[in-house]
């Protein structure tokens, strides 16, 4: 005998049903994005673009900071691993074989040409060395990556460190400043600096330009263990975020290739 189903369906599949949450959701997969860009994406007015924002924050899927370009900004990103958590659960209401899975699936199999990524923001010193440090630790020989910045600074000495405490080596990676890739493609442009997003110059092929809107744990005055701890928040957001973009450039190298 079948047991009674649950009278209501999961919330992520109630919340994601509704076409424009949806449509929400799909553009902050692929960058953070401000409110004014979700509403021309979605040529939908600014109340209701907030209000369905708004229900997503309130399950968690979609959180927010102010930008550090203008103050006035709001950056919106989704929360892919939460996203993932409640997909896991409400697939496990189906049927035990749909519940959580070890983790965002990559391929064994190497592509042909590794995806070229940058990195980019305004002092090449922290940030973006991070990034290229955890992606070049995730990837291997499946991506070929770079940093650099509008004007480079030298390397800091606290994200060698964290990254050191994670077990990735970025002592030898040096600053470097933007116009030293000026000419070359690449897969993913990524900004990772909001003031480094509104200087960020076109590249050949017009290859896709993702923001991540992640706040400069230079910036963050006090005690040596208050600095340590904004590092390390960095390199945790960063972790994660190149974990889902890895399974990104595998899937477009799949494709590709088929």
């Amino acid at each position: 005998m079948l047991n009674a189903p649950p009278s209501q369906p999961p919330v992520v599949f109630k919340l994601l049903s509704h076409e424009l949450r949806w449509q929400l959701v799909v553009a902050l997969a692929r960058s953070d994005q401000r409110v004014q860009e979700l509403m021309q994406f979605l040529n939908r007015p600014q109340n209701l673009v907030s209000y369905h924002l708004q229900q997503l924050r309130r399950h968690e899927l979609v959180s927010q900071r102010r930008s550090s370009a203008d103050s006035r900004d709001i950056y919106y990103h989704l929360e892919l691993a939460r996203l993932q958590e409640l997909f896991a659960a409400g697939g496990q209401v189906l049927h035990p074989a749909l519940g959580p899975a070890s983790g965002v699936a990559t391929a064994p199999e190497t592509p042909t040409a590794p995806s070229r990524v940058l990195f980019l923001c305004t002092h090449n010193s922290a940030r973006s060395q991070m990034a290229e440090g955890l992606l070049r630790a995730q990837g291997g020989n499946r991506v070929q990556v770079a940093s650099a910045g509008s004007q480079p600074a030298t390397v800091h000495p606290l994200a060698v460190r964290t990254m050191a405490d994670m077990g990735i080596d970025i002592g030898g990676q040096r600053s470097r400043h933007l116009d030293d890739f000026a000419g070359q493609s690449f897969a993913r442009v990524i900004t990772v600096c909001d003031r480094m997003r509104e200087v960020c110059p076109v590249f050949p092929n017009e290859p896709e330009q993702i923001h991540w809107s992640i706040p400069d744990p230079a910036e963050v005055e006090g005690p040596e263990a208050v600095q340590r701890q904004a590092f390390q928040a960095v390199a945790d957001d960063l972790a994660l975020r190149i974990r889902y973009l890895l399974a990104t450039l595998l899937a477009t190298a799949r494709t590709a290739k088929s």
